[in-house]
């Protein structure tokens, strides 16, 4: 809570200084007509809590390829039209549904609208992939409109983006006269563009998920370890004997790690599982221990309770470690002080029976730690196995792994994570940031599947993440609602199958005014729905 209110702070901060600066520069005469002239030749402006830039010098760039291939373009945006049509009615349908269910008392689990808010449910270590993705999604929402537009011979004016709070986005300014001088047909080609192109990009993002192994495949190796991408400061994995970035990981004692799901495996196993323990000679053990001579071989508690820890080693070594095992002569328990690396390099054991050897009187010796201890040997590298000591969620916390394994050192190990953290939020706009100030993700995921048939490899989960992201988009900025594409999108269908059989505007333009106002507050509802649900 503490860190959420700093990062308040800091936000209106800067806005507020940003503001007053900009304020200063203006009322001041020595230098107001520098600074009016500046912004005026760059594009700049800032108001309250945004800061924006346009240019019309991109107008070219959007005639030159508005006008490539016009019968193309012409079929591109028309398909389009039709995808955001079929798209407005799943969207009122789905969202409508939503509100059914809420008054009838539906399970929680039927929850559409999931609100994705940046430091509350959204990590705060893919702020930056999310933000990136926000302004590039919004610039390819803007220029197909403007394609679109100059398809449609509607004058582009400009382009420009902005800085809302923290989101980014994009915007293009048409020319409102020969907007409304085009057909209702043109106008829904223009309106629909923008919705049209970010379902093509979550489309391609797809694409590239499924085929990044394949691509990636002259790079990176897969299915024989995993590599470490990111280690915890002052974790107990950390320092210099610990784990480094670019490491490969192979085993966990004695189960094998071929990829992530391996790792997190094993590490639930060696939590279920109780201690494992190593099979040492009763000689060797006697000639290892430096435990404190009144305590050597001795039992120190008979019957020591669960919550109970014994030290036999008074923590005087980093290096070594308190053992208990039995014995075939006695059932009581001993405690042994041993070096932790040589105790764990002799074979694993479970049960003494399993150190049976010929000839000679062997023990299974376990750590002498609580049941939420574990102690695990990590093979990483041409290194020597790296020893933890703690809980095996602890190790899990420590450490971000990653399944491709660079072939070559200069190989970047964070790469596939980029684009794959990039591909999986395909969506958003300028018109959804400017609404609520916030991505709203429709939970796709929890209509198509039910509850537990979940558990399948993790690509296919990011290829559902990203159903369900893009979707966003496609079913808010359809929905006949004020400010959004949604709102223009209905203006125009009415104008085109209403214009016939009702042709007196009047009528016409309060039709659209009930589907609006209806459009607008059902949106609202379900807002406002996803929001008690996040914060209830």
């Amino acid at each position: 809570m503490m860190l959420q209110t700093t990062w308040v702070a800091l936000v209106l901060g800067f806005w507020s200084s940003l503001y007053l600066i900009d304020a200063f520069l203006k009322s001041k005469k020595w230098i107001a007509r520098r600074y009016l002239s500046f912004v005026d030749k760059t594009g700049l402006s800032v108001s309250v809590c945004q800061l924006r830039w346009y240019t019309p010098l991109l107008n070219r760039f959007f005639l030159r390829l508005g006008q490539w291939r016009p019968r193309f373009l012409r079929t591109w945006f028309t398909l389009g039209v039709f995808f955001s049509l079929i798209a407005m009615l799943v969207s009122i349908f789905i969202l409508s549904l939503l509100v059914v269910n809420t008054f009838r008392q539906s399970p929680v689990e039927q929850q559409v609208l999931t609100p994705v808010m940046p430091g509350v449910n959204l990590p705060t270590s893919q702020i930056s992939y999310y933000m990136l993705t926000l302004l590039v999604c919004g610039i390819l929402h803007e220029v197909g409109h403007a394609l679109a537009a100059v398809r449609e011979q509607v004058r582009v004016n400009g382009f420009g983006l902005f800085l809302l709070l923290l989101y980014p986005g994009a915007f293009v300014d048409l020319s409102t006269e020969h907007l409304q001088a085009v057909s209702p047909l043109r106008q829904l080609r223009i309106y629909c563009a923008g919705v049209w192109h970010n379902l093509v990009m979550a489309v391609v993002a797809g694409l590239v998920l499924m085929a990044l192994p394949g691509l990636l495949l002259p790079f990176y190796t897969l299915g024989g370890s995993v590599v470490v991408t990111e280690v915890v400061p002052n974790s107990a994995v950390s320092g210099p004997r610990g784990l480094r970035i670019g490491e490969a990981i192979t085993r966990i004692s004695d189960c094998h790690v071929k990829n992530i799901a391996d790792w997190s495996a094993c590490l639930s196993e060696s939590m279920r599982e109780k201690w494992t323990g190593h099979c040492l000679p009763l000689d060797l053990i006697k000639e290892m221990d430096v435990s404190p001579h009144n305590l050597l071989g001795s039992k120190l508690r008979p019957h020591p309770k669960p919550w109970q820890v014994i030290d036999c080693c008074n923590r005087t070594s980093s290096t070594h470690l308190c053992f208990m095992y039995h014995t075939k002569k006695s059932a009581e328990t001993k405690y042994a002080c041993l070096p932790a690396r040589p105790a764990t390099d002799r074979p694993v054991c479970r049960l003494q029976s399993d150190c049976y050897v010929p000839k000679v009187e062997a023990a299974c010796v376990y750590p002498a730690v609580d049941n939420q201890t574990r102690l695990l040997r990590i093979f990483h590298g041409q290194k020597p196995p790296l020893l933890f000591l703690g809980h095996p969620l602890d190790l899990h916390y420590s450490v971000s792994l990653s399944n491709y394994v660079p072939k070559l050192p200069f190989i970047p190990v964070n790469l596939p994570f980029v684009i794959e953290t990039f591909c999986k939020y395909p969506f958003s706009n300028e018109e959804t940031n400017r609404f609520v100030i916030i991505a709203l993700a429709i939970n796709v995921n929890r209509i198509l599947h039910k509850k537990g048939l979940g558990d399948t490899k993790a690509r296919k989960r990011v290829l559902r993440y990203i159903v369900s992201l893009s979707g966003a988009l496609v079913i808010l900025n359809v929905v006949p609602c004020y400010a959004l594409d949604g709102q223009f999108i209905c203006h125009a269908l009415v104008e085109l199958l209403l214009r016939s059989s009702v042709p007196d505007p009047e009528v016409r333009s309060l039709i659209y005014g009930l589907l609006i106002l209806l459009g607008t507050l059902l949106l609202m509802l379900n807002v406002g729905l996803a929001m008690w649900t996040l914060f209830l």
